[in-house]
């Protein structure tokens, strides 16, 4: 408990030449013996912490602040990629949930805006995939508005083959391709 003592008086005199105090104190003793360092610790026994104590002096806690829903990792809105089959423009049902998800998101804040990115693999000419990418992305569209978002949050653009997300040339990479991106505005 003295080395603590010594510590804060330390500090204490750090403190007074960096304000520019001309006074000099002698000993470290006698600094202990004119300043009751229990009151610049923490009243242990009482089991008061720095938050209760900044309440007494009528301080508030520092505000607490809530992720957005969009950064959080572990939800349904943190799914932003919806996988499609070959040739086929139509929502799989194992991604009806993170729709749901999405359009209940939209719905609740109209604020919010959303754009779908359509995209193919590259089998087919450039112009069949442009329009594949945007049937996809006009599917996904629909299926949002159907469960409460407005036409005003979504609008779509469709990609085609230009923009994959796997270079290669297997079935595992056209798997891959063949998507629509939900994007966000922040």
């Amino acid at each position: 408990m003295k080395a603590v003592k010594r510590l804060v008086a330390i500090v204490s005199i750090s403190g007074l030449f960096m304000i520019g105090c001309s006074s000099a104190i002698k000993d470290l003793d006698d600094l202990e013996s004119q300043a009751d360092i229990g009151d610049v610790m923490e009243d242990t026994e009482t089991g008061m912490n720095d938050i209760e104590t900044a309440q007494g002096a009528g301080l508030n806690e520092p505000d607490i602040i809530e992720a957005h829903p969009l950064d959080e990792t572990d939800t349904l809105l943190a799914k932003r990629v919806l996988y499609f089959d070959l040739d086929s423009a139509l929502v799989k049902d194992e991604f009806s949930e993170v729709v749901e998800a999405h359009a209940g998101f939209l719905a609740e804040n109209p604020n919010a805006r959303l754009t779908l990115e359509g995209h193919a693999d590259e089998r087919g000419t450039r112009e069949y995939n442009l329009g594949l990418g945007e049937r996809r992305a006009q599917a996904v569209s629909q299926f949002l508005q159907l469960l409460g978002a407005s036409s005003n949050q979504i609008q779509s653009i469709s990609y085609g083959e230009e923009r994959p997300a796997d270079l290669g040339h297997d079935e595992l990479a056209y798997q891959a391709n063949r998507r629509v991106e939900l994007v966000y505005e922040r």
